[in-house]
């Protein structure tokens, strides 16, 4: 009867282990040491700021897309300059502009929209949409990249050298850029930014 008890134990317990096992790496992603592709890599990165800041430009209410930092929002006699600051949605609509801009040239890929009607977007729903086609269309030119051609040299007029790859890279920490003044705004209007409330 101890020995049919102990069996049971082990494998009650061995069952528990790998589906414990199992649940980790679900969420985790490769083990250490796997060799991703670089699409693999780049796409990884750019789907947590997509999460980030979509979620964001979903917190801010429609009615605070003109908002921008001005001399009003701080204490009097302290001097600040505000003359050239995006609003939220100019911000918004900036990176969906770059991102078509980066990723056309990561992949030779055609932007499917009109870029220079972005800037002019101010409504919410335009300005979400507009966006998160950004997004969808830089996944797309991220899956051009291969081990081949990734660290093959691109024109910019951006001084330096870029690869595919670099550019790939620089898109998202671009996105991330604009992200950390998103969600100064959202806190200026009493947001909590949905990443932080997780």
């Amino acid at each position: 009867m101890q020995i049919r008890w102990m069996a049971v134990c082990c494998l009650m317990g061995m069952s528990s282990l790998g589906a414990a096992a199992q649940a980790g790496s679900a969420g985790s992603g490769p083990a250490a040491g796997t060799i991703a592709t670089p699409a693999q890599g780049y796409d990884s990165q750019l789907s947590i700021i997509e999460n980030e800041m979509m979620s964001a430009v979903k917190a801010m209410p429609a009615d605070k897309f003109d908002f921008a930092p001005s001399q009003a929002i701080f204490v009097p006699g302290q001097k600040t300059e505000f003359a050239t600051v995006r609003t939220f949605a100019q911000q918004a609509t900036h990176v969906a502009q770059a991102n078509y801009f980066f990723y056309s040239t990561v992949s030779g890929l055609k932007p499917d929209v009109d870029m220079q009607g972005l800037p002019k977007l101010t409504k919410k729903d335009d300005v979400v949409a507009a966006l998160a086609g950004s997004f969808a269309f830089a996944h797309k030119a991220i899956a051009t990249l291969t081990p081949a051609n990734a660290f093959e040299v691109v024109k910019l007029p951006e001084p330096g050298m870029w690869t595919r790859g670099t550019l790939a890279g620089f898109g998202v920490a671009h996105a991330f850029d604009h992200y950390g003044q998103m969600v100064e705004y959202l806190r200026m209007n009493g947001i909590v930014p949905p990443a932080s409330a997780r």
